[in-house]
């Protein structure tokens, strides 16, 4: 080999063996980088889509949107309602002989019974089942129709209603709400619960029964005291509610929709015999064993 090939090929090992030892020193420097401060990121105009990782292990396919988590509910709660409806098979509580469902004329016209329905409610607010039943059987003995409501003076309709809790303020509320009837749904009851709420003496819990009873509709829960009360002794509800209307919220968020239409007049009667205000019979109750609240003494 001639001297002027073996310069050429030592200039080339040179020049290898440079970019060899420039490549390290930037390697570590790379490193120092990383391990010192946090690499400035690449700024990039295509946005990248992150996939979730699958809990199934291999052969999940990528990009697979992250697993729903359970609805919540209730410990026990299936249970519990099967007992429930094996102590009120009987039907002999005072809601299943003088509730709303049997106060009205069921032979009226259409409109007219609804009406009927919907004045049941409003006298049923804290009111017995019996106090209740009573009142209406009288109004319905003098024709009890929007008109004749209209023509009725406030003296006569509180003496027939009386002694329903705060009947004073339902003779009002009576009146203003039948005249909104006439005048404005000519006769009828709204087919809404939020018309039905806007009229006066009408609350969340008769909007959603007047809704079920008189449209045979369900649009809610409809949560009474006996209701409130119970579901919150049995934990129905993530946490305790104070109102009714915050306990009808909390049920429905879980409760099975095909539930709502039984769940107020089981746990009514439930509450009118065994689950009581004062001193609930919890020696007679199926769930003394799986009731929270149940008093095991």
């Amino acid at each position: 080999m001639c001297a002027a090939a073996r310069g050429g090929r030592a200039a080339a090992a040179r020049r290898l063996s440079a970019a060899a030892a420039g490549g390290a020193a930037a390697g570590g420097a790379s490193r120092v980088g990383s391990a010192g401060s946090a690499p400035k990121r690449r700024r990039s105009g295509k946005s990248v889509a992150i996939a979730y990782e699958s809990v199934q292990g291999d052969g999940a396919e990528e990009g697979a949107a992250e697993p729903k988590r359970p609805k919540w509910e209730p410990r026990n709660w299936r249970q519990q309602l099967e007992r429930i409806r094996e102590m009120r098979s009987s039907r002999d509580a005072p809601v299943d002989h003088m509730g709303v469902d049997k106060c009205y004329d069921s032979s009226a016209p259409p409109q007219v019974m609804r009406y009927q329905v919907l004045l049941s409610l409003m006298l049923s607010s804290q009111t017995k089942d019996e106090v209740t039943s009573a009142a209406m059987l009288r109004l319905r003995q003098r024709g009890l129709t929007v008109d004749s409501i209209l023509q009725m003076d406030d003296v006569t309709l509180g003496q027939i209603i009386y002694p329903v809790g705060f009947w004073r303020n339902k003779v009002k509320y009576i009146k203003q709400t039948t005249a909104i009837l006439k005048q404005k749904y000519g006769g009828d009851i709204p087919s809404t619960v939020e018309e039905l709420v806007m009229l006066p003496g009408v609350g969340p819990k008769m909007a959603h029964l007047a809704m079920h009873i008189a449209w045979n509709s369900v649009s809610g829960i409809s949560v009474d005291t006996h209701v409130h009360r119970i579901t919150n002794r049995l934990k129905w509800v993530k946490k305790e509610t104070r109102t009714p209307e915050a306990t009808r919220v909390a049920l429905e968020d879980w409760l099975p929709r095909d539930l709502w239409r039984e769940i107020n007049w089981l746990l009514v009667g439930f509450g009118q015999q065994t689950c009581l205000p004062v001193n609930p019979r919890c020696k007679e109750c199926l769930n003394q064993d799986i009731c929270p609240a149940a008093k095991r003494c």
